[in-house]
């Protein structure tokens, strides 16, 4: 299904790669222009104290402007095409470069530094488009691919501008200037691309244009405090840019003064860190499997805090720190992904573009903090390494903190990991899962890992109906809590199972997915039994809320015979036919709420024997 104001599958695809290749090119140039500043530092004598302060006062100069025009550029993205914005935005990079252009013939650094902060303005500006017309260009299924694709670009040319920023530098040693023509065919190259972007319509053509950028902040993070998961989600995606401002500026100067590397060896040196996190990006979206993967997120934090703490080990020469930096950017993609597919799809469409602004606005805030921060940190500890241990140790902090706020990302991510090692699984008709709003899931029960097969199909959250002896188990219980199951029995007396059904019907009232398996138990033929009818009475105490949420009926196909299922007489114990197991699951076609048992376990039958 296309998005509003996008015509054919083809032209938001087309529009989609203009977009990767507009922003590649403004990453490439925004580092290059940093890193030739950087280098002039270097030509003019400066020595290690004065290197700091400079590589700190880039990366602010880089920064800062996010503060004041973050949400500037968010109401732009709002009141005008995402497009216009960007081509009027691209069109000032070629002024900037000019003037970069200027300072470099004459080796004066504080104009380069000047251009260095209107390049973060011209990005602070281009970020709430840029991110803004992702879910506008591609459907929700493949807006994890396209963040990592977004990630894959953004990084390497990270890479590339801080390896090229080099490059350019030790080129045009003697003509200087020569890299700032460079840089402005660059920009002229980057503004006829964005000409190719997918024309798309205004979200709100009366949105006002605020400079009170406080007061904007302030009212869309009114808007995403109201979303616990989309709230997480920018305040994680904050740490991700403080955390990678950190690494950058001591990667710096540790190449530089603990492993004495040259301009050239300091730039491989960034460059596994971008290429690290861009591979990741590109792994997790393909991991993701066509939805928002939240499980992937504890095991980025893991992999970051482990390489991270790897790093400040002293022994360490310049091929271990690279691929130490490499493995500690590829989990960090892995963190990132699903954190921006997250704020890219929650939001209404008409407060997408504001809470995107306000996103930026915040990370950036941690980029601009990351630079006070290591300035503070060279002052004591003197070595580098342990800025490595510090950015450990915030990493496990940032894990527990979101384990303790968010346990069932955690427990998405180990029951996506069992089943996805033993089984292989093939998902049919997932654009009938609503996106947003309540949903009963109604599903064949074949096997115990019926439930983990379904979350690894949808990212939405499910609550299922467990049976009550299960869910009181003393070591299933607290993860049956975390993941908000709902204890059930036909053991109950009927106030208890009625408190039980209208407990799901409130959680379906409240936008939340519920699934019933409703055989009752779990299949020991392998054929699908009667259906129960206590999900008829969740049903009717949703219906006439004038939502009107659906029931999806869900068919387990290929189950039966995994280790798992009752096949040969027993539930375990028994060797997989195939392995990893292939099942597919399939998600039929909404019906009302008002369907009847039968006609509900009719449309389940129907998609078990679909070929």
């Amino acid at each position: 299904m296309n998005q509003p104001g996008v015509s054919s599958n083809r032209t938001p695809l087309r529009g989609f790669w203009a977009l990767i290749v507009t922003q590649f090119q403004g990453a490439f140039s925004d580092n290059a222009l940093k890193q030739l500043a950087l280098f002039i530092g270097i030509s003019l004598g400066m020595g290690e104290h004065e290197q700091d302060q400079l590589s700190s006062l880039t990366m602010a100069l880089l920064t800062l402007p996010f503060l004041f025009f973050s949400m500037f550029g968010g109401a732009l993205a709002t009141r005008f095409s995402k497009r216009s914005v960007i081509l009027v935005i691209k069109s000032f990079e070629i002024l900037i470069m000019a003037v970069a252009t200027f300072g470099l013939a004459l080796h004066a650094l504080g104009v380069v530094l000047l251009c260095v902060f209107f390049m973060g303005m011209h990005s602070a500006i281009f970020g709430p488009s840029k991110y803004g017309s992702l879910p506008e260009l591609l459907p929700e299924k493949k807006l994890s691919w396209g963040n990592g694709v977004l990630e894959l670009g953004t990084f390497l040319a990270i890479i590339l501008g801080t390896v090229g920023g080099g490059m350019l530098s030790a080129a045009f040693e003697g003509w200087p200037a020569g890299a700032g023509w460079v840089l402005m065919g660059l920009a002229a190259f980057g503004l006829m691309a964005s000409c190719a972007i997918t024309p798309v319509p205004a979200a709100d053509p009366a949105h006002p244009l605020r400079l009170n950028f406080a007061g904007e902040l302030f009212n869309q993070w009114r808007i995403i405090r109201r979303d616990r998961v989309l709230r997480l989600a920018v305040i994680g995606n904050a740490f991700f840019w403080f955390l990678a401002a950190l690494l950058f500026l001591n990667l710096f100067t540790h190449g530089r003064f603990a492993l004495n590397c040259d301009k050239t060896h300091i730039s491989y040196l960034m460059a596994g860190l971008s290429i690290g996190i861009g591979v990741g990006s590109v792994a997790a979206g393909y991991l993701s499997g066509g939805k928002i993967e939240y499980g992937l997120v504890p095991l980025g934090l893991v992999g970051m805090t482990t390489f991270s703490a790897l790093l400040a080990r002293p022994e360490l020469g310049f091929t271990g720190v690279l691929w130490h930096m490499a493995a500690l950017g590829f989990f960090a993609g892995f963190f990132a992904v699903p954190v921006n597919a997250i704020m890219q799809h929650r939001p209404r469409r008409e407060d997408k573009a504001g809470i995107l602004a306000a996103a930026n606005l915040i990370s950036s805030a941690g980029s601009f903090l990351a630079a006070g921060v290591y300035y503070l940190l060279r002052q004591w500890p003197h070595d580098t390494r342990m800025i490595f241990l510090v950015g450990a140790v915030m990493t496990l902090a940032a894990l527990v903190y979101s384990v303790m706020l968010l346990p069932d990302a955690l427990l998405r991510f180990l029951l996506w990991a069992l089943t996805h090692s033993f089984y292989r699984i093939r998902i049919d008709g997932r654009d009938n899962i609503p996106e947003k709003g309540g949903a009963l899931f109604v599903c064949n029960h074949v096997s115990f890992v019926d439930g983990p097969l379904l979350m690894a199909s949808t990212d939405r959250s499910i609550r299922f109906l467990m049976e009550k002896s299960y869910y009181e188990l003393r070591w299933l219980n607290p993860f049956a809590r975390a993941l908000g199951l709902i204890p059930v029995s036909s053991m109950q007396s009927p106030r208890e199972l009625i408190g039980s059904l209208r407990m799901a019907g409130d959680a379906i009232r409240a936008g939340h997915v519920v699934c019933i398996f409703a055989e009752g138990g779990i299949t020991r033929t392998g054929e699908l039994l009667e259906f129960r009818h206590g999900f008829e009475h969740i049903m009717r105490n949703v219906d006439g809320t004038g939502n009107l949420p659906p029931i999806v009926p869900i068919a387990l196909v290929g189950v039966w015979g995994s280790i798992f299922s009752f096949e040969s007489g027993r539930f375990f114990w028994k060797w997989p036919r195939k392995f990893p197991y292939p099942v597919t699951v399939r998600f039929g076609k909404p019906l009302p709420p008002n369907a009847t048992a039968d006609e509900t376990r009719a449309a389940v039958d129907e998609l078990i024997s679909r070929r």
